[in-house]
């Protein structure tokens, strides 16, 4: 994997704009939370400013990751779908200062830099929306079709050997 780092504060004064795609192997953080490595994420970053000025990027990241379901230990494809507004700040004060001005918790602002690493921020990202305890909405063997193949395989037969104790009594 090659490291995408851009100055973030020139990134935003330009109105640049970059995206790809990036393999769930190449993330180690989110590797380990996944079921498996396969697939990948779509990302796109674009630069400018909010309405009072502020360096802002925007990301937005999409794709699916192989989590496993906490009810029934099966892996399901999770669907990451994200857009984030970040405020960059040249200092964590400035940061804290930019954050009591804003008073919206839909933005975040963060520490720029001029070796601003995209590839953690995209990485980031991805780890915030998936589910700390993720599940899924039914799970396989919540199915109908699994509820009634279990009750059907479940239920009472009368056992061959039940004959065998009945003849067994009368004597």
């Amino acid at each position: 994997m090659q490291a995408i780092v851009i100055d973030a504060f020139s990134f935003c004064q330009l109105k640049e704009h970059r995206e790809g795609s990036i393999l769930i192997a190449d993330l180690p953080r989110l590797s380990a939370e996944s079921a498996s490595n396969s697939g990948a994420l779509d990302w796109s970053l674009t630069g400018g400013t909010d309405k009072m000025g502020h360096p802002q990027l925007i990301l937005t990241v999409k794709g699916a990751v192989q989590l496993m379901c906490q009810r029934c230990l099966t892996p399901f494809a999770f669907d990451v779908d994200s857009e984030s507004v970040l405020i960059l700040a040249k200092t964590e004060d400035n940061a804290d200062e930019i954050e009591a001005l804003l008073e919206d918790d839909e933005i975040d602002v963060v520490v720029g830099s001029k070796t601003f690493n995209v590839i953690d921020l995209i990485e980031d990202e991805a780890l915030l929306e998936i589910p700390q305890s993720p599940k899924h909405a039914v799970c396989p063997k919540d199915s109908p079709e699994a509820v009634a193949v279990e009750a059907h395989a479940n239920s009472k037969k009368e056992s061959p050997f039940a004959v065998l104790k009945n003849i067994n009594g009368r004597t």
